[in-house]
C-alpha cells in the first residue's frame, strides 16, 4: 500500500509519518507539504502514485480538495486530526501517530473524513 502523509511545510509531521511507516512491511510511505516553500510540495503526481492520502488537518484536506479535486475522486483520504505542536520524531507524535495510522493501513475500502 501506497502511503502519501501530507502536512503544511513538510517538515516535522508528515516526515515523521514517512521515515515510521516506511518500515512497515507491505507500506511505502511519502510525504509532502501544501505549502509552497514546504520542502516536499505536494504534487498532482504524488496524488496520483498514493493508495492512500492522510492529511494531519482537516485544513489540508480541504487544500487538498480546493487544488486536486478531480484527482482525488478515487481515493482513500483519512484526516488525522495532529495539530502542529511537535518536533520531528517526537515521541508522543510517533505514538499517536501509530494509534491513528494503524487500523487505516488494515482498511482497504472506501473514505473516511
Amino acid at each position: 500500500m501506497r502511503v502519501l502523509f501530507v502536512c503544511s511545510q513538510n517538515r516535522l509531521r508528515s516526515p515523521t509519518a514517512e521515515v515510521v511507516f516506511s518500515t512497515v512491511k507491505g507500506v511505502e510511505a511519502l510525504s509532502a507539504g501544501m505549502d509552497s516553500d514546504a520542502i516536499t510540495p505536494i504534487s498532482a503526481d504524488l496524488i496520483e502514485w498514493a493508495d492512500l492520502i492522510l492529511a494531519m488537518e482537516r485544513t489540508h484536506y480541504r487544500r487538498l480538495q480546493a487544488r486536486f479535486g478531480p484527482l482525488l475522486k478515487d481515493k482513500r483520504i483519512s484526516v488525522l486530526r495532529i495539530r502542529d505542536e511537535y518536533d520531528y520524531l517526537d515521541p508522543d507524535l510517533i505514538r499517536i501517530l501509530r494509534e491513528k495510522v494503524t487500523p487505516l493501513l488494515k482498511l482497504r475500502t472506501s473514505s473516511s473524513i
